[in-house]
């Protein structure tokens, strides 16, 4: 090992030692890897497993460094980082590196400050787009598996009922175009069918509209909100739409970028970069991930899980009728009323996944009628008995909040559903490049949510009940029972009393030995 990597191993080594609670086993590989490409200027992308528990791996390296290094990092994290994790491993080393964040810099030239910076991802996101950051500064973005996401947020422009305002304020001479052209669109958004989501991909007459409106008002300034919206909707590669409040008779319209890969390829040949995530692609290489955000080579590594400490309990019964049947919704109940009236779950959380937003309400309201208040539909104040009913999205959100579930049923795959326009939106994306729409986006995004959805429960080798009979009789079930592995597979019987007699899936992954 070079000097910086030796460094960093010696250091960590010993500040681990006092630490018993850190014990991801990856710590010190890891950090010796962020230090050579420190040094190197070579871009990694590194999947942990986990989501939380390895920052020390990263900030020894950035804080040991002789130059500057900026740290992406959300601000519920970053808080955690400036009050907890940064002076600890400060105080440990015994160095005095100053850390600063973005919006505190006294000089807009980070380049000539050593040192670490932090920064949220949306600051980075904008700072890089408006060109306003300094490039050559080696970057560590830490919750990467919300990069798109982050990245799709930041290139959205919003209109919405106080631009509208706004709108008739600036140009009063054109307020009853204005506002006729707003009833003809809430008239036209309004008929059309529900979905669950209450949002719209707008078509072309009404697309036409807003058209109509920039023609009226040709001399609108290029930095009104209307303006930005109208030609951003004109370029190729953008998914305009509207979001409907029906009980406010209102609407929102919005656009943002169908690919961000276009967009963010630049920013990534400003500077090396070290992306880390729990769970970007299933696999090392992460080439469907680095495809979507437009990345180009770097160092992969997946680092392995433990079967035997971080290995599920998966139920996986046969013979339940498939999701997209009539039967199934009846016959999901039954099962769950099954389980839940078993001495085994009587005490515990249980939590129930649930993608399909009808069903979600149906299954909470069944589920009340059998168990009373037990029963909470996504609410985080909960019975130390309670049953959870909640989307896949609520309980990534706040997972880390809550008890660690006895029981976590996914009563489906999580596939994001076509009759989400969004959803929509990107599938025909990828019809119109002739790629494959499944497998490049719908399995990875499942794979990627199933994996997030059981972290807590690795810790404790909780059970997880998957109820979708798919995974039995599709080609690609055998990906999804992957992306869980190390699992054990348990019986109903061990379930609903029995001492749980199960066999593991060892990893598939390559366990790096470096």
């Amino acid at each position: 090992m070079t000097v910086i990597e030796a460094e960093v191993h010696t250091s960590l080594r010993t500040f681990l030692r006092n630490q018993p609670h850190l014990n991801w086993p990856h710590q010190l590989t890891m950090a010796r890897l962020v230090a050579r490409a420190l040094r190197l200027k070579r871009s990694a992308l590194m999947q942990t497993g986990n989501a939380s528990g390895y920052c020390f791996s990263y900030l020894t390296p950035a804080l040991l460094f002789a130059r500057p290094v900026i740290v992406v990092v959300p601000e519920k994290k970053q808080k955690y980082l400036l009050s907890s994790a940064i002076p600890q491993l400060k105080e440990w080393l015994d160095i005095n590196t100053p850390v600063q964040t973005w919006n505190t810099l006294s000089s807009p030239s980070p380049q000539n400050n050593s040192g670490l910076i932090l920064i949220s991802p949306q600051d980075w996101l904008q700072a890089q787009l408006s060109r306003s950051l300094p490039e050559g500064i080696t970057t560590i973005i830490d919750e990467a598996d919300d990069l798109e996401e982050w990245a799709r947020e930041q290139l959205t422009r919003r209109f919405t009922t106080c631009d509208w305002n706004q709108l008739l304020y600036d140009y009063p001479e054109k307020a009853e175009v204005i506002r006729d052209v707003r009833v003809e669109l809430t008239t036209m958004l309004f008929h059309r069918p529900q979905n669950p989501y209450e949002c719209l991909l707008l078509n072309q007459p009404e697309q036409e509209i807003l058209e109509k409106l920039f023609t009226v008002l040709k001399e609108i300034s290029p930095h009104h909100p209307f303006c930005k919206l109208f030609q951003q909707s004109q370029q190729d590669n953008q998914l305009l739409w509207a979001e409907i409040q029906r009980e406010q008779g209102e609407f929102m319209i919005g656009c943002c970028p169908v690919s961000v890969t276009d967009i963010l390829t630049p920013i990534w040949e400003k500077q090396a970069l070290v992306l880390i995530g729990g769970f970007l692609d299933w696999e090392k290489e992460a080439p469907i991930y680095r495809q979507q955000l437009g990345l180009g080579e770097m160092t992969c590594l997946n680092f392995s899980r433990d079967r035997h400490q971080e290995g599920l309990n998966l139920y996986l019964p046969y013979g339940l009728p498939m999701p997209n049947t009539k039967e199934f919704q009846p016959s999901l109940f039954q099962h769950l009323r099954e389980l839940f009236v078993q001495e085994t779950f009587q005490e515990g959380l249980i939590v129930i996944l649930v993608s399909d937003v009808p069903l979600k309400r149906q299954l909470a309201t069944d589920l009340a009628g059998e168990f009373g208040s037990r029963v909470q539909l996504e609410n985080t104040q909960l019975r130390d008995n309670g049953i959870l009913v909640c989307s896949w999205q609520f309980w990534r959100e706040h997972q880390q909040g809550l008890s660690t579930p006895k029981l976590l049923v996914m009563t489906t795959i999580p596939l994001p559903s076509i009759e989400n326009p969004f959803v929509a939106g990107q599938v025909a994306y990828y019809k119109q490049k002739r790629q494959d729409w499944f497998r490049l986006y719908l399995l990875p995004t499942a794979l990627r949510e199933l994996q997030r959805a059981v972290i807590s429960l690795r810790e404790t080798q909780g059970v997880v009940a998957l109820l979708d009979n798919r995974v039995h009789h599709r080609s690609y079930g055998k990906t999804v029972l992957s992306a869980l592995e190390p699992y054990g597979r348990v019986s109903y019987r061990s379930l609903t009393g029995e001492s749980f007699g199960h066999y593991f899936h060892s990893s598939r992954r390559i366990k790096n030995d470096l």
